[in-house]
């Protein structure tokens, strides 16, 4: 058995949004950070990405071609697409057969990159394993929010928190016994 984690890496409004109503992120990208904010330390941890088929989407539109995983494995969930693409391969496998695999594979960490829609299957299934969450100082007063309502309760223990300028990262790890 191998000790990779499923991560939830993402920013967040002050009052819990990932984006706004529009998908936008200009409130994040107004934010005066500090480097990349931890970013690439992160990113070397991992070698898999997971990513919703709306995420994915919402990348091809905004990075104009330019796949920002190149050299990660990608897994985008989607019921419509299949295959494999130059970047990712598309999946309709159950979210837990699927992180069950992953897990017993040799590598480095697992990158849960979004949406809120696949976020939600994750935590229903108690899968994450560690939630760095970088809270910016905006409030944007509605959106696409990080959590969906539900009634699921996870404890989680705060294992660090760091200061990027105006940015603060909180890390938590899930304190129940792993699922897989």
């Amino acid at each position: 058995m191998t000790n990779r984690k499923l991560i939830l890496y993402i920013a967040v409004s002050l009052d819990g949004f990932i984006a706004d109503e529009g998908e936008s992120l200009e409130w994040l990208l107004k934010t005066e950070g500090e480097g990349d904010n931890g970013y690439g330390g992160f990113y070397e941890t991992i070698d898999t990405v997971l990513l919703g088929r709306r995420t994915y989407d919402w990348i091809m539109r905004h990075e104009n071609g330019n796949f920002p995983y190149k050299g990660k494995k990608c897994y985008v969930f989607s019921k419509s697409l299949k295959g494999k693409n130059e970047y990712v391969e598309f999946t309709d496998e159950e979210i837990p057969a699927l992180v069950k695999n992953l897990k017993g594979q040799e590598g480095g960490d697992i990158w849960i990159v979004g949406g809120g829609e696949l976020l939600y299957c994750f935590i229903k299934e108690r899968l994450v394993d560690r939630f760095i969450i970088t809270v910016a100082p905006a409030l944007i007063g509605r959106g696409i929010p990080l959590f969906k309502e539900n009634d699921i309760e996870m404890d989680l223990e705060l294992k660090s928190v760091r200061r990027f300028n105006q940015f603060a990262e909180l890390q938590y790890d899930y304190k129940g016994r792993p699922v897989l």
